[in-house]
């Protein structure tokens, strides 16, 4: 933690933060927009095959991606060594 102290390291932080949290925003439109196709597709009587199929492969990637992301970031920040 020491290394954040300088003024170098603070905006690396604020960067390492900032791509964390824009990356948490964009799988979490993601999800929303796929959960969206599902539910216009039941309101307009389409078959949901192809948002359902797509969602079960999509949520799960992005999820998984955004638990490597996570880990990454704060894998960095406590081990500075």
């Amino acid at each position: 933690m020491k290394h954040i102290q300088t003024p170098e390291g603070k905006i690396v932080f604020g960067f390492q933060l900032t791509l964390l949290v824009s990356f948490v925003l964009a799988v979490g439109g993601i999800i929303v927009w796929i959960t969206h196709l599902i539910r216009l597709s039941h309101e307009l009587q389409d078959v949901p095959s192809a948002s359902i199929g797509i969602s079960i492969v999509a949520i799960p990637v992005f999820l998984a991606l955004l638990g490597v992301f996570n880990y990454v970031f704060w894998g960095l920040l406590l081990n500075q060594e």
